[in-house]
């Protein structure tokens, strides 16, 4: 099975109440992470279409808060339709058990003994500096991070949070993330090789 964990840096001068407005948001960074390959890689707008063909090849897209914010905004670039590529988002895998949102900071931090190297309102910032490898490399931890979070779920059922003051697990259910699916999507290729 092919996976693509991946995720999306964005900019906007709109923030409504604490609240990204995905319609308002403009891409500016893609990374990845391609099971088929085991390479990171990012992409800036202008290379999306070098993106397209490994997406379309893809089994499964993998995530944090990617159903509601990366694959939508992605979708807004794309030619085709993403959505009907299989979609693991951590988060909602998250949000099921606990039911409330984590950070990704919370959960790395918590599983992983180490957060992230920014966020995401630095990455806007250092882009308008023309800071682009800061926020491409930026970009690629955040994609490490949600990758180890995956494989660690698929090891150990569970990711951690700190609860006030204790580390609590959150059970996941894994036992569908890696099974293979039928083939014949009816997703929309637009670059088919």
């Amino acid at each position: 099975m092919r996976a693509i964990t991946f995720d999306i840096e964005s900019i906007s001068d709109s923030v409504v109440r604490g609240h990204i407005d995905v319609r308002e948001q403009e891409l500016i960074v893609v990374a990845i992470h391609d099971s088929h390959t085991d390479e990171y890689s990012s992409f800036v707008k202008e290379e999306l279409p070098k993106l397209w063909p490994i997406i379309e090849h893809a089994d499964m897209l993998i995530g944090f808060n990617s159903d509601s914010f990366d694959i939508p905004l992605l979708n807004r670039y794309y030619p085709g339709d993403l959505s009907h590529i299989r979609s693991l988002d951590l988060l909602v895998e998250v949000q099921k058990v606990l039911g409330r949102r984590i950070r990704l900071q919370s959960l790395a931090e918590a599983t992983l003994g180490s957060g992230k190297s920014g966020d995401g309102l630095k990455a806007g910032v250092w882009w308008k500096e023309g800071k682009k490898d800061q926020v491409r490399d930026y970009c690629i931890d955040d994609v490490r991070i949600t990758r180890k979070l995956y494989e660690y779920a698929l090891e150990h059922g569970v990711l951690k949070y700190k609860d006030l003051r204790d580390i609590r697990d959150i059970k996941i259910d894994t036992s569908l993330w890696n099974h293979e699916i039928n083939k014949t999507s009816t997703m929309t290729h637009a670059l088919q090789l």
